[in-house]
């Protein structure tokens, strides 16, 4: 049941309850026009981005929960809340949280989250951010009370130049678009270069225009001749252009990041640690394959639970501050137990290297390792991070 108060929707889905049982509630805070989510970005299912609402993944996380939740006493209860805009969403939860949700999910762009950090005060909830990739959230923009699913953009970009470096792919082309956000890919992506060994061969600029005297800055043919290399990264956000760039390449040659081997958080083949059983569970709950944002919402919902039934007595202030700690191990599906990193609330998690039709390799690799734990060799390590919590 749908209802429209205020500016925001709202809905929920419950557990079976037991007539005892404590209720668990969990907030999830979502745009109503979110163009992330537009039907027709949907259909052309670009490589790592959303193939659907994060709720679907919630939702089956809810379900999975069912006896862990009874086993404490608990029922879990999912309370969804949709916003015209940021600032209706920072509202949204705030108003969750005055109504004793001490958990709320953001499915909301940058700007909405960083709202939303702002207005919720840390006593109050604790946020958990399951779409939106920006460093600067996990950086100078981060929040005490704020943590973060999905894999950061330096995360993905590191996970993917460390597949370069072991396969010894060590000379690239780098493609870039004229958007922003582009530009903050190609410079993740030369960041990580420098990180684990890889050099440009070239770096070059696209550009998607109906003007002809620009027609060559969209002739992949043209963009990728010159200078022998060992792989094409291609550095767009939106997808269109990079669909175009495999197997149209002057010389043939691999192609990485928006497309050809893109570093994900999940793939619908993933096919180890209990993979194919979630997937199927998820098509069966969602009647589509689960993406990597489906899994940020499902791991979100699980951590909570883990949070709360390992000391389903003890205050809202502790359960958090064990969650942030990284003190809690949180089954992923995707081998290594997962935990959030205390100095800027990021999910720390192996990232899959991913085509169309399978994993190709799981970073981080073989060889690349850390002092404390070898999945900080992905994004932003406690030294560098830009985060003051």
């Amino acid at each position: 049941m749908c209802v429209l108060l205020a500016g925001i929707a709202t809905a929920t889905a419950t557990a079976a309850q037991p007539a005892a049982a404590s209720e668990l509630r969990i907030g999830v805070i979502s745009l109503a026009d979110d163009p992330r989510y537009e039907p027709r970005r949907l259909e052309q299912r670009y490589p790592g981005h959303p193939e659907g609402r994060p709720f679907d993944g919630m939702r089956v996380a809810a379900a999975e929960s069912r006896l862990a939740l009874e086993a404490a006493g608990l029922t879990l209860k999912l309370e969804a809340a949709e916003a015209r805009d940021a600032q209706a969403a920072a509202q949204a939860a705030a108003a969750l949280a005055r109504q004793g949700v001490r958990y709320i999910v953001l499915d909301l762009p940058a700007d909405a989250v960083r709202a939303a950090a702002r207005t919720v005060k840390p006593a109050d909830a604790l946020l958990l951010n399951v779409s939106a990739d920006d460093d600067a959230l996990r950086g100078e923009g981060c929040a005490p009370h704020l943590l973060h699913t999905l894999p950061s953009r330096r995360m993905q970009a590191d996970a993917l130049m460390q597949a370069l470096a072991a396969r010894k792919w060590r000379k690239a082309l780098l493609l870039t678009g004229p958007a922003p956000e582009d530009r903050a890919w190609q410079a993740l992506y030369q960041q990580a270069a420098r990180r684990f060994g890889v050099a440009w061969a070239a770096q070059r600029d696209f550009r998607l225009s109906n003007d002809p005297r620009e027609r060559e800055l969209a002739n992949v043919r043209l963009l990728t001749g010159g200078p022998d290399h060992d792989v094409v990264i291609v550095a767009d956000a939106d997808g269109e252009f990079a669909r175009t760039v495999p197997y149209a390449t002057q010389l043939p040659r691999p192609v990485a990041g928006a497309n050809g081997l893109t570093a994900m958080a999940w793939h619908r083949a993933w096919e180890r640690h209990g993979g194919p059983q979630l997937n199927r569970r998820f098509v069966k709950a969602a009647g589509r394959p689960m993406s990597g944002h489906d899994w940020a919402g499902w791991v979100a919902v699980k951590a909570v639970v883990e949070a709360v039934t390992r000391a389903p007595k003890a205050p809202f202030a502790e359960q958090a501050k064990a969650l942030r700690s990284g003190d809690i191990a949180i089954d992923g599906f995707k081998g290594p137990r997962l935990s959030f990193r205390p100095w800027d609330g990021q999910l720390r998690q192996p990232v899959l290297l991913a085509h169309p039709d399978g994993v190709a390799a799981v970073a981080p690799l073989d060889g690349f390792l850390h002092p404390k734990n070898n999945l900080d060799t992905l994004g932003a390590d406690a030294p560098e991070s830009a985060c003051r919590r």
